[in-house]
């Protein structure tokens, strides 16, 4: 194995040493395997592959954020068009 060519499955301990590799590895390579005893055990996701299986919408901006927001346009919304109430200070 060298390093320029990432394993698609990691030896959990080996996992646990080389935790940055494996990360750049899930980013530049895709899900990575971690094997115990020579079984899958888990896989590592990048997190833009896991909100799209879970259905979790990814939000870039705070624009987009609300842009997203349904539309209001059809709810009838009335305003009371009396004029403001008087506050005592005193």
């Amino acid at each position: 194995m060298t390093m320029t060519d990432p394993p698609d499955e990691w030896q959990l301990q080996e996992a646990k040493q080389r935790f940055s590799e494996l990360i750049r590895a899930v980013q530049t390579d895709g899900p990575q395997f971690v094997t115990k005893h020579g079984r899958q055990v888990a896989v590592v996701l990048d997190i833009v592959d896991y909100r799209r299986m879970v259905g979790v919408e990814v939000v870039e901006d705070f624009k987009s954020f609300l842009m997203s927001a349904p539309d209001m346009s059809m709810l009838e919304i009335e305003r009371p068009i009396d004029p403001e109430r008087p506050v005592d200070f005193e």
